[in-house]
């Protein structure tokens, strides 16, 4: 049995990555009364103690939390954003190639992917890689997701005020200037910021990216099943990616698009649809399951040498 922290383990994600711990057969869980959260010597001894810890803390306490771990053996998942750009550090997105895999596996230091920058570079990886679309395009991608995002500030706004503004979609991050936009340039190939433009809606979960191509604008000629069929090339083999068929509609709802359709489950799923001169690709998640808890616990897996799904299936 490997012994594991969660430093954080009362907020959102922590909670989450809890829950999900409690039914994974390979480990034991190294708990921290709420009322000692706090206490930095406790802390140290846990962190210290474990094989591996996941940090679900704020990005200014995370170097603090890395700077207590003095056992060279143990190894650290960081839900924050704090180093999701540190080439020091692994990035948590395993699908995306061999060589992704090979470091997660082989990594003490692995950071956990956002939610939209997940779904976003899934979706733009391939096409960035192959030369389809240029590094230099700042290319659009619309998300929308509920707001169980937002921890738990978020949440208690979303699940008790009856102002109208809550009652419906909000677009924020106005200045374009979101942080999960460094993420998604480093780790889909881009040299130009995406015009990334997020939007919170009034229900818990779910989350989908939308990416617009206009075939005539591309690198390289492109279709639908073009693209189907580059999809299956790098995620065919991935088992939590799921490439659909085109123009797919036994998963619509009175033809239109379930962003809630990914929930209560690990997998990505890639949508494709268009025609011959635009095409759109969405790709879908629950945030809090491969958008956060979920992917920390199949890194945690890839890392301890586990078969990737305990605990996720």
């Amino acid at each position: 049995m490997y012994k594991i922290y969660v430093d954080g383990q009362h907020g959102t994600t922590g909670l989450l990555v809890n829950e999900r711990l409690a039914d994974h057969p390979e480990v034991e869980i190294l708990e921290i009364p709420y009322e000692k959260r706090h206490d930095k010597e406790l802390r140290k001894k846990l962190l210290n103690e474990a094989d591996l810890v996941f940090l679900c803390l704020p990005d200014e306490a995370v170097a603090e939390a890395v700077g207590l771990i003095t056992n060279p053996n143990t190894k650290i998942i960081d839900a924050s954003t704090a180093n999701r750009v540190n080439e020091a550090w692994a990035y948590g997105l395993p699908e995306l190639s061999i060589a992704h895999r090979v470091r997660v596996a082989g990594a003490s230091r692995v950071s956990n992917p956002g939610c939209h920058a997940t779904a976003s570079i899934v979706a733009l990886y391939p096409l960035v890689q192959e030369g389809i679309i240029s590094r230099e395009t700042a290319v659009p991608l619309f998300s929308i997701t509920g707001y169980t995002g937002g921890g738990k500030k978020m949440i208690e706004t979303y699940e008790t005020t009856t102002e109208r503004a809550y009652k419906a979609p909000r677009q924020y991050a106005l200045g374009l200037n979101h942080k999960h936009v460094p993420e998604i340039m480093a780790h889909s190939g881009l040299n130009v910021k995406p015009i990334f433009m997020p939007v919170v809606s009034n229900y818990p979960r779910g989350l989908a990216v939308t990416l617009p191509l206009s075939v005539k604008d591309l690198e390289k000629p492109l279709t639908k099943q073009g693209l189907h069929e580059l999809y299956q090339k790098y995620y065919g083999d991935s088992i939590f990616i799921r490439i659909h068929v085109v123009d797919e509609t036994k998963d619509l709802v009175e033809n239109a698009f379930d962003v809630q359709g990914s929930n209560d489950t690990n997998y990505l799923d890639l949508y494709i649809y268009g025609n011959e001169e635009q095409i759109q690709v969405l790709s879908r998640l629950d945030n809090l399951w491969k958008g956060a808890s979920g992917a920390a616990i199949q890194n945690m897996n890839i890392m301890l040498s586990m078969d990737e799904t305990t605990g996720l299936l």
